[in-house]
């Protein structure tokens, strides 16, 4: 008995140049525009908060995150992070950024596979009852499965150390 296959068009994604090719030519992939969203997107929320969106990271990594995040009247020129950042996720620069806001750096060590979101807070050195938080979305990869292309704005610093304790030399109590 004979199978019938479906073809089903999708929009987007990748086309192939069509045009002959010269012996020794290479071949071309075009991708779709929207498939170049390769920046580090930040939304803001409707409560004041952000979302940044960092893409695919591999796990046991450290990462430079940099972001900008548009102007916040409320927390006025002077802005520091909170002084107890989280384990996996710190602030490391706050700068005015040229075109308006403020540009964020960040260094974040990934440990679990999944999706993943970190927060950091916004404080404004001039009103203490004003900060806003920065919630940092990535999706985490388990380091066995390849390496992610980076978005732009995100940098690999190096792998992260692993604790295996049947390396360790210790030799236990006597």
């Amino acid at each position: 008995m004979a199978t019938a296959k479906k073809s089903c068009a999708k929009a987007g994604g990748v086309r192939f140049s069509e045009e002959p090719h010269a012996a020794g030519a290479s071949s071309h992939v075009h991708f779709d525009e929207k498939l170049h969203d390769s920046v580090v997107m930040v939304t803001p929320e409707d409560d004041g908060n952000f979302l940044v969106k960092v893409g695919f990271l591999k796990t046991q990594h450290r990462y430079e995150i940099v972001f900008t995040l548009p102007e916040i009247p409320a927390l006025g020129k002077n802005v520091c992070p909170a002084p107890l950042p989280g384990p996996h996720l710190r602030i490391s620069d706050i700068t005015p950024a040229q075109e308006g806001g403020l540009k964020i750096t960040c260094e974040y060590i990934t440990q679990h596979e999944g999706v993943l979101c970190e927060e950091v807070m916004l404080l404004s050195e001039t009103n203490d009852d004003v900060c806003v938080k920065v919630k940092v979305h990535a999706r985490v990869m388990d380091r066995h499965h390849g390496t992610p292309m980076l978005l732009e704005g995100v940098r690999c610093i190096g792998p992260e150390l692993e604790y295996d304790s049947e390396q360790s030399d210790w030799q236990g109590f006597d």
